[in-house]
């Protein structure tokens, strides 16, 4: 992977740009330093490059483009890269000085295929058409930050086999994981009630008597084309797209029984509550369900990552400097801020000084 899981960074208002040309300690991380010349590179190569720019933004999504000095960044970039690159050397730290692990040339030109290939899948999975490719956009990258992300990129594929409670993306291990979890890829067959504000004390007081789902279609529903077939809009298969929305709002309702609280949803000027219910449930193959299941996988591996990276930046001692952000806690864990400008509310003089109101001699 990228980095044990996407990161999500806090962009602060305001158009604040750095320059990059500091020769302090841009980064440091417990005893490893990153040099403000090495970031401030790094920053420019991103921003300045746009195959590089599209694909570094779909693994993060910020604005990574310059700022408002010739070889600057806007602060959200800075901040983002400064994250990314503040994780990568915690995690390079643990694996090398903990697991005492070296990543040998076969690990690291894995690590650069895993790479390529998280960039091109983060592209697809944001609707970002970046105009080259990943090879071209880590050949634009400076030696040193190539290396670095190539390096970083080995130690947590590493790292998340490591990880006891993390489940091995193969086969066997997804087949084992189906057969213990087969009624969470059911196919759904569910049907909908279209219902006005107005009727939806009527419509709970039917269903609390005992009404069935058709009854209370025909008697409530205001989608006169779902009515006419007791309110059924079809069935949802793990191949479906709309799959996950389903299940994640129905898939553990007893069969032919509405959701207790609606959602609500507008359409042409009106608002109608929207109550929907599975009528059917039918075993789906593992064949059938094999994406949806490496998904779900995916997401379990990405939170007991998630849990061991906050653990790692809790305890490291870490420094940025402010040009590139500031180091502190969100409600996901320890992350590096945008650092934002002084409110103009703040300021209390607006005159400028002049030739003819200052004057020195």
């Amino acid at each position: 992977m990228r980095r044990l899981v996407a990161l999500f960074v806090l962009a602060l208002l305001g158009a604040t740009f750095y320059g990059l040309s500091s020769s302090s300690s841009g980064i440091v991380v417990n005893n490893q330093t990153l040099s403000a010349n090495t970031l401030g590179s790094e920053l420019s190569a991103i921003s300045h490059n746009n195959t590089l720019q599209c694909y570094i933004t779909a693994l993060s999504p910020t604005s990574y483009a310059p700022g408002a000095g010739g070889y600057s960044m806007k602060a959200s970039g800075a901040a983002a890269w400064a994250n990314l690159r503040v994780e990568g050397l915690a995690i390079d730290q643990y694996v090398t000085k903990s697991l005492k692990y070296h990543p040998s040339a076969q690990d690291l030109a894995l690590a650069e295929s895993s790479l390529k290939g998280e960039m091109t899948a983060q592209a697809s999975a944001n609707s970002i058409t970046c105009p080259g490719t990943t090879t071209q956009a880590l050949a634009t990258m400076p030696s040193e930050m190539r290396a670095a992300e190539i390096l970083a990129q080995a130690d947590s594929l590493y790292l998340v086999q490591k990880i006891k409670t993390t489940t091995p993306l193969t086969t066997a291990s997804m087949k084992s994981y189906f057969a213990q979890h087969t009624s969470n890829y059911d196919t759904l067959c569910v049907s909908v009630a279209l219902v006005l504000p107005t009727s939806v004390p009527a419509f709970a007081q039917g269903e609390a008597a005992g009404l069935g789902v058709t009854t209370l279609v025909k008697q409530f529903s205001q989608d006169t084309v779902s009515a006419a077939k007791g309110g059924a809009v079809g069935c949802f298969s793990p191949t479906s797209t709309s799959y996950s929305n389903v299940r994640s709002d129905v898939g553990t309702l007893p069969l032919n029984t509405f959701a207790t609280t609606p959602n609500y949803i507008s359409n042409n000027g009106q608002t109608y509550a929207l109550y929907v219910a599975v009528t059917k449930r039918t075993p789906t193959s593992f064949n059938a369900a094999a994406a949806t299941v490496l998904a779900d996988l995916q997401s379990l591996n990405a939170s007991s990552a998630n849990t061991l990276k906050n653990d790692l930046l809790y305890t490291a001692a870490v420094h940025v400097d402010p040009a590139f952000g500031r180091w502190g806690l969100n409600t996901t864990g320890p992350t590096v801020f945008a650092s934002a400008k002084p409110s103009t509310s703040d300021v209390t003089g607006s005159k400028k000084l002049s030739t003819t109101t200052a004057t020195y001699k």
